[in-house]
């Protein structure tokens, strides 16, 4: 391939970060939720941190700005297809909102769109259809992080991520401690999530208002079952909403939100000690118990 600031060939993996901003012509507009991360060491260990036996097929990744996290990808992709016995070129799909970043990723890296391994989707990604991707890894737009997350995690494939840190703290927290909430609980819902490093204000540019953090989240079947997903995430919604009450409280308060038609019926039917217990001190299987026998008990409308 061949590096558009000298017409020499490079291999990808080895843009600078800062050479890629000014090719750009344009810099990242923290009013449109763009921080660039700037930090060579950071960029290249973050395509590390998907789980070994990840399969990098075909990546995604999400706000791929000026470049410097796809040519890191760009350069997994093509050296796990030489390591695969078939040789088969892997490819990665880049979902990029901005028409300015998305036509430049199309000419900064034209050999790989040429060799199928690059596609550039413009749109935002909470509306654009998801490529059927098998691995994704991205510095997200902060301020719309929460839902670009949970339209991956349903996916069940896995995800590096970078978030504010106080967002990644709550997703792996545990119950009992103060940032569990309802974010733990769905998120741990679909996969083993843990925080893989913590990144400083200084690696980005523009700098943020706060510190990040890179989220690996595995994918697995949770050690519980629920009959209703859609009513399970809903209910705990709603009853994170009521964490200071006990959950026989938050029960009868949320019902609106829930959709339960009856929920003194799931009140009468719930164990006393769970009844007096808080939702912040419940482990995710029993929000799944308890979710299943509001469903039984409570008769639920649909959402």
């Amino acid at each position: 391939m061949t590096d558009s600031s000298t017409g020499e060939n490079a291999a990808y993996g080895g843009r600078d970060p800062d050479a890629l901003a000014r090719r750009a012509g344009s810099r990242a507009d923290p009013d449109r939720d763009q921080h660039f991360l700037v930090d060579d060491r950071v960029l290249d260990r973050i395509p590390g941190y998907l789980p070994e036996d990840a399969d990098t097929s075909h990546l995604l990744e999400i706000g791929g700005g000026a470049g410097a996290l796809t040519d890191r990808l760009l350069a997994t992709t093509t050296a796990d297809a030489a390591a695969d016995a078939s040789g088969a070129p892997g490819r990665l799909s880049v979902i990029e909102r901005d028409g300015a970043f998305a036509e430049f990723l199309r000419e900064e890296f034209a050999a790989a769109v040429a060799d199928g391994l690059l596609d550039v989707v413009e749109g935002d990604a909470l509306d654009v259809e998801i490529p059927d991707f098998t691995a994704c890894v991205a510095n997200l737009p902060y301020g719309v992080s929460s839902e670009i997350a949970f339209r991956l995690l349903p996916e069940r494939k896995p995800l590096v991520l970078m978030f504010q840190a106080e967002f990644a703290d709550r997703m792996v927290a545990s119950a009992g401690e103060s940032a569990y909430g309802r974010l733990s609980v769905s998120a741990q819902h679909y996969a083993d999530v843990e925080i893989v490093e913590r990144v400083p204000k200084e690696a980005f540019d523009p700098q943020p208002a706060v510190e990040s953090a890179v989220v690996r989240c595995t994918p697995r079947d949770p050690d519980y079952v629920v009959g209703d997903e859609a009513f399970f995430l809903r209910f705990v919604k709603a009853l994170f909403t009521q964490r200071r009450k006990t959950v026989r409280n938050a029960v009868r308060n949320t019902a609106h939100i829930s959709g339960l038609d009856d929920p003194e019926a799931v009140v009468d039917a719930a164990d006393e000690e769970l009844l007096r217990s808080r939702p912040g001190t419940l482990e995710p299987a029993a929000f799944a118990a308890l979710a299943e026998l509001a469903r039984e008990r409570g008769s639920p409308t649909e959402a």
